[in-house]
Formats: structure tokens, C-alpha cells, sequence
């Protein structure tokens, strides 16, 4: 039996030792192949203007941004800790032409109807107090056909696999974190319902590995 959710913080992470520590945990996933840039470019948001909901210190937006040409990327991030190492980050990539950083709560997305080519986000759905508000904005700043690509943890995760996991975070102190994370996370049936009430009602859920992926197409 799953275990009901224990809500995490929607405020992100905003103390600076945390948000390093955060830092450091992207960028071994990155250094180790372990972003889901090629999922999202699979979803089919690989053109023009996209947004990233929660982007922390930017590495998979960053990685977006490196694999595919002509495109360019907003951040929606609400801890400003976090927007001054991913503007670090932008600039050891040499992006900085390529992406904008702004502080917001994505249930009020500070850009206007159909104004973007794709929105994606990894690891902050379980955080989102109202997920059917963001799921609303998501589809609205969106354009007609715009694509979107939601991806983030399952709190029904196979044991031995959230083990294995948690044996593999570093630095340690992430792994309390990873934790509430997981225990915050949603299942496909609780995020399929959820939808049913949104604007993204016809979007696919499908289990991966070791989370959830929601995908459409406005």
C-alpha cells in the first residue's frame, strides 16, 4: 500500500548552503549522463522559444540548449539563491544571449498568452501546493501546438530502486531532501485525476524508471 503524501516546502530551496549543495548534486548528474535532455527533446520541444519551470542552478536547460540550435530559454525560478548560480552556470556555458532568468511562482507565469514553443520542468511538480493552476498556466503561455513536458519523481518508486537511489545522492547532505522529495511525490493515478480538472486534461502520463513523465501538445 502507498503511503499517503507528505507535502514538501513551495518556496524552493533558498538558503545559499543548500542551494550549493543542490549545485553540486546537478552537476554530478550532468558530468554523469544523467539528465533528461534527450526525453525532452524526444517530446518534441527542440525549436524556438521555450520556457523551464523551476531550472535551480540550469544545468538541463542549459544541456537543452546545447543540443539543439536557434532556440532560446526563459527560467521560471522562485529562489533567487538559486538564479545567481544558474546565471553563473549560463555564463561558464557562454549562453548568456541564449537564456533570461526570472523570479516567479510558476502559479503566476510573468509572460504573456501563446508566447512560447515548449515548457518543460524536471523535479518540482512535487512541490507545486496548486499543481492544477501551474498545469492552467502551463497551457496558457503556451502557443497553439506548443509541446510541454512534465517529468518528476513517484512516490510509489520501487523500494530497492529508491535505495539504490538514495545510496547513490551526493553530497549527503542532499539526501534527507531526496527523501521529501520522494515522499511528496506523486502517483500516475493521483496526477491523471488531477489533470482531469486541468487544461492539459488530454495530456499522456506514463511511468519511467524512477518517476512520472507527462507529456502534450497545446
Amino acid at each position: 500500500m502507498v503511503k499517503p503524501r507528505i507535502t514538501e516546502t513551495d518556496e524552493g530551496i533558498q538558503e545559499e548552503f543548500e542551494v550549493q549543495s543542490y549545485d553540486k548534486m546537478q552537476r554530478r548528474f550532468r558530468d554523469k549522463g544523467w539528465m533528461e535532455t534527450d526525453a525532452i527533446i524526444k517530446s518534441g520541444i527542440k525549436k524556438g522559444m521555450v520556457l523551464e519551470i523551476g531550472p535551480g542552478p540550469g544545468y538541463l536547460g542549459l544541456e537543452w540548449l546545447k543540443k539543439t540550435e536557434e532556440t532560446s530559454l526563459r527560467g521560471v525560478e522562485i529562489s533567487p539563491e538559486m538564479i545567481k548560480i544558474a546565471g553563473r552556470n549560463t555564463n561558464e556555458y557562454g549562453f548568456e544571449h541564449r537564456v533570461e532568468y526570472v523570479q516567479s511562482d510558476a502559479q503566476h507565469i510573468p509572460f504573456e498568452d501563446n508566447h512560447f514553443d515548449g515548457v518543460f520542468t524536471n523535479g518540482s511538480l512535487h512541490e507545486w501546493t496548486q499543481p492544477e493552476s501551474i498545469f492552467n498556466e502551463i497551457y496558457r503561455v503556451l502557443k497553439p501546438q506548443g509541446r510541454y513536458f512534465i517529468s518528476d519523481l513517484r512516490r510509489d518508486i520501487n523500494p530497492l530502486l529508491k535505495w539504490l537511489m538514495y545510496a547513490m545522492t551526493k553530497p549527503k547532505e542532499i539526501k534527507p531532501g531526496f527523501i521529501s522529495s520522494v515522499n511528496a511525490a506523486y502517483t500516475e493515478k493521483e496526477i491523471q485525476d488531477l489533470l482531469q480538472h486541468t487544461k492539459l486534461s488530454s495530456a499522456t502520463v506514463s511511468k519511467s524508471l524512477m518517476g512520472l513523465e507527462i507529456t502534450g501538445m497545446k
